[in-house]
């Protein structure tokens, strides 16, 4: 036995410690495990949608995906109402009571409402949030939109901020 193996082995536990909690590590690597399931579902979850929807995905296939509960998680309402929106920002979800039961209100920007199947990136980009929660980030967001209209995810991110681009207002008040 080399005498690092040896000083390891004479090593003492150390009082007040549990050597069953997980050290930082096991938490990271765990953390990261949770990160690629969640990556999974929202690929597989967006596939679906493009299999059932895809490959031309315009509003009123949208407002029936809003309806599909294997691909939409609870009950959701899109309004046009910039009213709880910040400067700049085209959508937001809103819970609409205290639990998921009671569903969501997507608010999508009004100047939106004469651009139905443009409006259809900007909900999508809302969907990961109603299904995944604050869990998953805007990169979910932008993958799982992409997937879901069977395009490129770069050319999805453009359009996105093609979109954004045309209500300006960026600037916090």
């Amino acid at each position: 036995m080399d005498t690092r193996q040896e000083n390891i082995r004479n090593i003492p536990p150390v009082s007040g410690v549990d050597s069953r909690v997980p050290l930082p590590m096991a938490r990271q690597l765990k953390s990261e495990e949770a990160r690629q399931e969640l990556e999974q579902r929202i690929c597989s979850q967006a596939a679906l949608i493009h299999q059932r929807y895809g490959p031309h995905l315009d509003w009123n296939q949208l407002l029936l995906l809003l309806e599909d509960r294997a691909c939409v998680r609870c009950a959701c309402e899109i309004r046009f109402d910039a009213e709880p929106l910040l400067p700049g920002e085209f959508a937001h979800v809103v819970p609409r009571g205290l639990t998921e039961d009671d569903g969501f209100t997507i608010f999508l920007h009004p100047f939106y409402a004469l651009q139905l199947d443009q409006a259809v990136y900007l909900v999508l980009h809302q969907l990961v949030s109603v299904n995944y929660g604050a869990g998953a980030g805007p990169d979910d967001a932008e993958s799982f939109g992409a997937l879901a209209l069977g395009v490129a995810k770069a050319d999805y991110y453009r359009t996105l901020c093609e979109l954004s681009g045309q209500l300006g207002g960026d600037e916090l008040v």
